[in-house]
């Protein structure tokens, strides 16, 4: 994973949570930093409903980028 994961970064699952009905791909909001690489994310549909929360580790999310980045 690239970057500094922070409150309100937008994310997307590295890998299927089928026990949580998620799959790789789907994107969410980081909402709270609970421990070290521990964070809160919400899911929400297009009409921003949330349809999961969870506490994920930072090694099954990619930060997603809105603007362009230098590559280094």
């Amino acid at each position: 994973m690239n970057g500094t994961i922070e409150i309100l970064d937008v994310v997307a699952l590295v890998r299927d949570l089928p026990e949580r009905g998620l799959v790789r791909g789907q994107v969410g909001t980081v909402v709270e930093k609970l421990d070290q690489g521990v964070y809160e994310v919400e899911f929400s549909d297009n009409s921003g409903r949330a349809y999961a929360m969870l506490a994920i580790g930072q090694e099954q999310l990619m930060l997603l980028h809105h603007d362009p980045i230098e590559a280094g």
